[in-house]
């Protein structure tokens, strides 16, 4: 491959495309390799080459023929069971230390791919350095801004994250004040927000949300932003909508926001607030 070529491991949605046209900007030649399963049809159809996610011999020796000067892993995957990874791996790695791999949560999880990539000698790129534009700028994003009720939700929203980030929880929450509605798991930051919809709307669904509800997202402290930034989008802000949110406010720098303008419109449109935070990492 030419010099300074990035290779993107293409799992679900936009983003690796939203990748690659960042470095088409910036003159960067790039490879898409497009996981099976996982990768919508249009990044299958500019994919230089397709593997199955838990064909991991095949997906490296594809990078080692490619030899590209960094990889970024760009798009949603699944998390495989730890069967499956037990089987499929064993051969390029100890038992006993798949089985912690596949035991821990994601964030363990992601630190073992990105070790094997390594070990293959590749380096690994984030989509924050490969395409900053994609992420939130630090500041209003839209014409709308946090009241007093918002920026003391957001205060307990960072505070609560901070406390949390050691255990692997979530990158979000809701909350109101200093009450937290809800937490994200394993679920998802839209699963989290109709979550916090119900609870917000009680009793029986109905009532007024409380004031000054916020969704604070945040990348965890120490996190690995080459391979699990948070990211915000139309369909988050329409949650937040839905769940009686004033607004949303993410980490500066950290935080993809993807279809930028689609999401800061509609964020406008429906009245909530779009705020980078800074230092939020």
């Amino acid at each position: 491959m030419a010099a300074g070529t990035v290779a993107i491991v293409a799992g679900a949605g936009r983003l690796p495309l939203l990748v690659a046209a960042a470095l088409e900007r910036a003159g960067r030649p790039f490879r898409i390799l497009a996981i099976r399963g996982f990768a919508d049809p249009a990044t299958r159809r500019r994919a230089h080459a397709t593997v199955d996610l838990l064909d991991v011999r095949g997906a490296l020796a594809r990078l080692d023929a490619w030899a590209p000067s960094g990889v970024a892993l760009a798009g949603a995957v699944a998390r495989p069971s730890p069967a499956a990874l037990l089987n499929t791996l064993a051969a390029l790695r100890n038992r006993e230390e798949l089985r912690s791999l596949a035991s821990g949560g994601d964030d363990h999880l992601l630190r073992g791919v990105l070790a094997l990539l390594e070990d293959h000698g590749h380096r690994i790129l984030g989509v924050h350095e490969l395409a900053p534009d994609l992420m939130a700028p630090a500041g209003p994003l839209g014409r709308h801004g946090p009241d007093a009720a918002a920026s003391a939700s957001i205060a307990t929203g960072r505070a609560l994250l901070a406390s949390l980030a050691p255990h692997d929880v979530g990158q979000a929450a809701v909350v109101a004040a200093r009450r937290v509605l809800a937490v994200e798991g394993p679920e998802g930051t839209d699963r989290m927000l109709r979550r916090a919809r119900d609870l917000a709307r009680r009793p029986l669904g109905f009532g007024r949300p409380p004031g000054g509800l916020v969704l604070v997202k945040l990348a965890k402290a120490g996190q690995d932003l080459r391979v699990d930034l948070p990211a915000i989008g139309p369909r988050t802000v329409r949650n937040a909508a839905a769940a009686g949110c004033a607004g949303l406010a993410v980490g500066a720098g950290d935080t993809l926001v993807l279809d930028r303008p689609e999401t800061v419109a509609l964020a406008d449109r429906l009245g909530l607030f779009l705020h980078g935070l800074e230092g939020a990492a």
